[in-house]
């Protein structure tokens, strides 16, 4: 996922201080099992003051064309809830060098397998947002930041919502010059520190990758001649180390 960055203050990068808070949310994918309906999620700050961050959550929907795009939660057909992914809480302040959780909370049907972008964008409090602070607090906040040049870096996540009832039926098929991994189960399987590298120089290899297999598709490379390739593969708790020679 890409960094979202904002730069707020002066231009003069090159001649200021960085300071203010610096969050971290460990891993970019995260998994939600089928027996499960809540994952706790901790947003860490390793900055010089405090973070104030929003979480904002987007629907993942992949068209039959493998087209992905993000629409806003749709609500219950009663209007009563949403049907989808909500954080709780959905603001958090995290204090310098300290930690905070949020909970993900699945609600509605799980039926087939569903996917969520989670954004946790740090910002400059204003009344709007709804965080517990006084006027006098998000003044006193904003003084302490323009002393220099602050770069407030958020980050998007991918939230996987597996079905309820979830079964891995995963096809390999190692042919000659193909190898291919063909998911017929109806949850996400993961594909994960892919090497391809040279048998005879172990330190020629190709930047490693991570890829992820949805329900009904197929991830695929070609094998050539001299190279040989290795990586994990895992549906849900289990976790296969495979390796492949060309």
């Amino acid at each position: 996922m890409k960094r979202l960055l904002v730069v707020f203050g002066f231009s003069l990068l090159s001649h200021a201080v960085l300071a203010g808070p610096q969050i971290n949310v460990g891993v970019v994918y995260d998994y939600l099992d089928g027996e499960k309906s809540s994952y706790l999620k901790r947003v860490f700050n390793g900055g010089d003051s405090t973070a104030f961050v929003k979480i904002n959550i987007l629907e993942i929907i992949y068209d039959a064309d493998g087209t992905a795009r993000e629409v806003s939660l749709a609500s219950t057909a009663d209007g009563a809830s949403r049907d989808g992914l909500i954080a709780s809480p959905a603001r958090l302040i995290v204090p310098a060098n300290g930690m905070q959780g949020s909970r993900l909370l699945f609600l509605g049907e799980r039926e087939k397998e569903r996917y969520f972008r989670v954004r946790y964008v740090p910002v400059v409090p204003e009344k709007e947002d709804e965080f517990a602070v006084s006027a006098q607090e998000r003044d006193a906040y904003k003084k302490s930041l323009s002393a220099g040049v602050n770069v407030l870096a958020g980050y998007g996540t991918v939230f996987f919502v597996r079905p309820k009832e979830t079964r891995f039926a995963s096809v390999i098929e190692n042919e000659a010059s193909h190898y291919r991994i063909r998911n017929n189960g109806n949850s996400v399987v993961v594909i994960d520190e892919f090497k391809d590298c040279s048998l005879s120089n172990e330190q020629e290899c190709q930047p490693t990758t991570k890829h992820h297999i949805l329900s009904g598709r197929t991830f695929h490379f070609e094998k050539q001649v001299g190279r040989h390739y290795r990586f994990t593969m895992t549906e849900g708790s289990k976790t296969q180390n495979l390796a492949v020679k060309g």
